[in-house]
């Protein structure tokens, strides 16, 4: 993960969205959540797949980070059974990958992700993201 000097960065983003994270690497996804919390965006973490299920059931996320390697199932099947569960909600996913999207397997399935982001997440490039329309 790039971590720029926070009292560099130049956040776009005016309203906050509500975030799940999705790593089985815990200490990553806890910076990350971090990060994104000064933003003021509310931010779940889930260290597998099946509790990130769990937390999409019990809560309307905006957006889901979603790492492509999970020790239960892959982020690319977590990102099937997302979209199926959300009954037409509109729901931003962004796959995070240690490889480049053209080798991530079948996660870069047409309609699957809205994003890729390869580690290490570029955080202005993730707040891009987050701003977009389908993120609110």
């Amino acid at each position: 993960m790039r971590l720029p000097i926070l009292g560099r960065l130049k956040f776009e983003g005016t309203l906050a969205v509500n975030v799940l994270i999705v790593d089985d690497n815990k200490a990553a996804a806890d910076l990350l959540r971090e990060l994104l919390t000064l933003q003021d965006h509310e931010v779940h973490c889930s260290y597998c797949a099946k509790d990130a299920m769990d937390a999409a059931a019990a809560t309307d996320f905006d957006a889901a980070l979603v790492d492509l390697v999970l020790p239960d199932f892959s982020g690319a099947e977590l990102a099937r059974r997302m979209r199926a569960d959300q009954g037409g909600k509109p729901l931003l996913l962004v796959a995070v990958s240690g490889y480049g999207k053209e080798d991530s397997g079948d996660a870069a399935a047409p309609g699957l992700f809205d994003h890729h982001l390869q580690k290490p997440i570029d955080f202005e490039a993730l707040d891009r993201i987050l701003v977009q329309p389908a993120a609110r």
